[in-house]
């Protein structure tokens, strides 16, 4: 390569760092300082008391013992996951059955602009106003009792949101059918992706639907289910809104629905700046753990299938 050619790739390759300098200023000012910020503070004693402010003072690990002190932070994560896999598991189904009958061209689906439509509606709903929906609809004078009441199901209103699994079944509900549209269509995105050729084969062989579906579509459909899943983790420990304003933030009952970003919120509230930091440096820590794992042992089975 002669020294015209270098010159022209070493200006090309100055004009990409230079639009890349937005990213980079925007993430050292609103992720990388907040994050070690963070941490910083996770290491000092930092809060109100009444009026009066105590610290900071360094205590160096203190707020992280804390929390595995009292076992709260292990509730609260038993809580998060529990109401994460209730929610996922029929989601990731539900998603997985649509996308096949829509990419299926032999079914010929009418209307599949409208219910593709539809099914991604209430994920463009406010959260706030899906979870107050879903408050009255089953608070015991709403129109959910009242209806079992005159179908003769039950003879009084049940309290829906005084038992942990009618509590931790809407959060799960709700999550999974705000959600399972956006999972359809990255689901569909990657179907489409797959070459028609392979089914064709795969018919030719003798091949049943059920047979193609998972020994050609799952299998070349697995990196994006890998990202489903990670993105779907990453929200789970994430939940906030829906517990937050279906339990009027308690978590009750017996804060068998109070979740960690809860937890953290709490803390926040009465402006523990040093616990709050040492709860959002253990809650990025889980994240990264729990995705490295997923990862890896989806990644690892893959592998063992190649060879």
């Amino acid at each position: 390569m002669n020294k015209a050619k270098k010159g022209n790739m070493a200006r090309l390759n100055r004009w990409g760092y230079i639009f890349l300098i937005p990213f980079i200023v925007v993430f050292i000012i609103f992720q990388l300082i907040p994050l070690v910020n963070t941490i910083y503070n996770s290491f000092f004693e930092n809060y109100r008391s009444g009026l009066k402010q105590i610290g900071p003072n360094f205590i160096g690990l203190a707020n992280y013992a804390s929390l595995f002190t009292g076992g709260d932070l292990i509730q609260y994560f038993e809580n998060t996951m529990i109401m994460w896999v209730l929610g996922f598991i029929p989601q990731i189904v539900i998603s997985l059955l649509l996308s096949a009958w829509f990419t299926n061209p032999s079914l010929r689906l009418k209307g599949q602009r409208f219910f593709k439509t539809v099914i991604y509606l209430p994920n463009l709903i406010m959260t706030s106003a899906f979870a107050m929906l879903f408050f009255t609809l089953f608070a015991d004078s709403g129109p959910i009792n009242s209806m079992l009441m005159q179908a003769g199901i039950l003879s009084e209103p049940y309290s829906f949101m005084s038992h942990v699994g009618s509590v931790r079944g809407l959060v799960a509900f709700m999550n999974c059918l705000m959600w399972f549209g956006n999972t359809t269509i990255l689901l569909m995105a990657g179907m489409m992706g797959i070459s028609a050729d392979l089914y064709e084969a795969a018919e030719v062989d003798g091949a049943t639907p059920t047979q193609i579906f998972f020994k050609i579509t799952m299998p070349l459909l697995r990196p994006i289910f890998i990202y489903v899943m990670i993105t779907s983790l990453i929200g789970g420990l994430q939940m906030f809104d829906v517990p937050q304003i279906l339990t009027n933030g308690t978590g009750d009952p017996m804060r068998s629905s109070m979740t960690l970003i809860m937890y953290l919120n709490k803390h926040l509230y009465s402006k523990n700046y040093g616990m709050a930091g040492a709860l959002s440096v253990m809650l990025l820590i889980l994240t990264g753990v729990l995705s490295f794992i997923v990862f890896r042992v989806t990644a690892s089975d893959q592998v063992k299938k190649v060879r």
